[in-house]
């Protein structure tokens, strides 16, 4: 049914809600910018555009609403089956827990299991918050992940690295937005290139890694991301081979390593398997991130 024809029909909230999930199940959406379905990606966008708590649906599902708030839902609606853009890139929001982020085209849209993590603290690799004094967040994007090191480490100086600048005037929005710039610094480099001197106590790293085969298939909301954020050649290890190559001269004494690869644990251990390293638990499971100690990096 034409939007103009279903917008007669539409009155509430659980209307358009009902209308949502059906047009994006019919249009075949792809998920993964923060929703896995379509049901908690229509709740979003409603709630969203209607300036609505996004943790509270139940106590509106039954409001009547405005012509002009229908019109502008529908618009969401429609926007989002038309263009296949990432809800995030629609309301230039995305979330991390309890973190709102600044998102454009310009930078990935923020989502990493080393969110979660990052609030533990590592606590059995590193003696406590306050005894981090600096880290990197190395392939920083948006910066999401700098801005949470920030807040996890209140006495820890932040390097947040991209070799894309359009990405780091996306994550200098999010630093100034958070009041942080005198804590998080942004530097332009390839791996460590912009980085000449300095050593860590933490490295976190979130790079590309979705190998080449996995790229020629990605659904097209995927593809309004920048490739160079997502590619990780053949294997999906490109970065992944550099950094380790680089990276234990980049440590501290008693410094951690702290790695994102998707999916691609196999690939992993197939490429390195003299590394031993530990695959942290996420709530995606095992088998997203591993970290390394300082001594278990090669020289």
């Amino acid at each position: 049914m034409p939007v103009e024809a279903a917008s007669a029909h539409l009155r509430c909230i659980r209307d358009l809600l009902r209308f949502a999930v059906t047009r994006f199940n019919q249009a075949g959406l792809s998920f993964g910018h923060g929703t896995d379905n379509a049901y908690d990606e229509a709740v979003y966008l409603l709630l969203h555009t209607l300036h609505l708590p996004l943790d509270r649906l139940e106590p509106f599902l039954d409001a009547i609403l405005l012509p002009d708030e229908i019109t502008k839902v529908l618009a969401v609606i429609e926007r989002r089956v038309r263009e296949r853009l990432p809800a995030a890139y629609i309301t230039r929001e995305a979330w991390l827990g309890e973190c709102r982020f600044y998102v454009d085209e310009r930078a990935i849209v923020p989502r990493s299991h080393i969110a979660e993590l990052i609030d533990e603290g590592f606590t059995a690799w590193l003696s406590g918050p306050e005894q981090v004094t600096n880290a990197l967040d190395l392939c920083t994007g948006s910066g999401c992940l700098a801005i949470l090191l920030a807040l996890a480490f209140p006495r820890a100086a932040i390097d947040a690295a991209d070799i894309s600048a359009d990405a780091l005037e996306v994550a200098r929005r999010n630093v100034e937005d958070y009041g942080l710039s005198e804590r998080v610094r942004l530097v332009q480099s390839d791996l460590f290139d912009g980085l000449a001197g300095e050593r860590y106590q933490l490295i976190v790293s979130n790079p590309p890694y979705v190998d080449e085969a996995s790229m020629r298939c990605l659904p097209e909301e995927y593809r309004h991301e920048p490739a160079l954020a997502l590619a990780g050649g053949k294997d999906g290890l490109d970065f992944v081979r550099r950094l380790l190559a680089q990276v234990r001269k980049r440590l501290a004494p008693g410094g951690i390593l702290v790695i994102e690869v998707g999916s691609g644990r196999h690939a992993v251990e197939e490429a390195f398997p003299d590394l031993q390293p530990t695959w942290l638990e996420t709530r995606a499971g095992g088998d997203q991130v591993f970290l390394l100690e300082r001594d278990q990096l090669p020289t």
